[in-house]
């Protein structure tokens, strides 16, 4: 069941990704959210695509032990890309203009990618260190936190009904995706989570294709 949600959703978002990109009608938030959509599906594929054949697999996760890994550093990556494309879908939508914004923004996301891709992470050991799970997710919960507001702060000025759910659906993504970080080796139900997670992100790029279809 797991690998069959798991194909669901990558060619879910990936098709509604290049949906967007193909039809946005020169539409820049369009664009991006197809572009974000794309990047969100192949960087997950990076990490899920290993996972669905090692559960398919005598001794896969064993075999696929690498593959996984680094999946996870990929993934880890392209969901920081995720949340600084939304950054700029907002400043395109909201108009904001906030440089001392954007610098902090892109310094988190920075430094996020830089921490992710440090050799203490050890992505292909059976299990990863926790405080370098603490140390890498610290600027991407921050970054988060900034979206959420962001999100809930502007949708309601401007009475934006296609986002006015945006800043829930990013705090229940991080909601969902923190305890797997914290105790998802300790206790591996847990991981069960980063299905409400993805299903998350899934709702995201659904309020972004709905827009378009709204306002083409």
């Amino acid at each position: 069941m797991e690998s069959i949600f798991d194909i669901i959703y990558l060619v879910f978002v990936i098709s509604m990704g290049f949906y967007l990109i193909v039809k946005n009608n020169k539409n820049t938030n369009s664009r991006l959210f197809g572009i974000m959509a794309v990047v969100l599906g192949f960087g997950d594929a990076f990490h899920l695509v290993p996972r669905i054949l090692a559960l398919n697999t005598a001794n896969g996760f064993e075999v696929y032990k690498n593959s996984l890994g680094v999946g996870k550093a990929v993934t880890s990556v392209t969901m920081t890309i995720f949340y600084l494309l939304l950054y700029y879908i907002f400043k395109n939508r909201y108009n904001i203009k906030n440089r001392v914004l954007d610098f902090v923004i892109w310094l988190l996301a920075i430094v996020r990618v830089v921490l992710t891709a440090l050799p203490q992470n050890q992505w292909t050991s059976e299990v990863q260190p926790l405080d370098w799970g603490i140390y890498r997710n610290i600027p991407f919960v921050i970054m988060g936190i900034i979206m959420i507001v962001l999100a809930y702060k502007y949708a309601h000025e401007y009475k934006d009904k296609s986002f006015k759910n945006m800043y829930l659906a990013i705090t229940l993504s991080f909601l969902f995706y923190m305890p797997v970080v914290l105790w998802g080796d300790v206790y591996p139900l847990i991981g069960m989570l980063m299905i409400p997670k993805t299903l998350m992100y899934v709702w995201i790029v659904t309020m972004g294709y709905k827009d378009y279809k709204a306002n083409r």
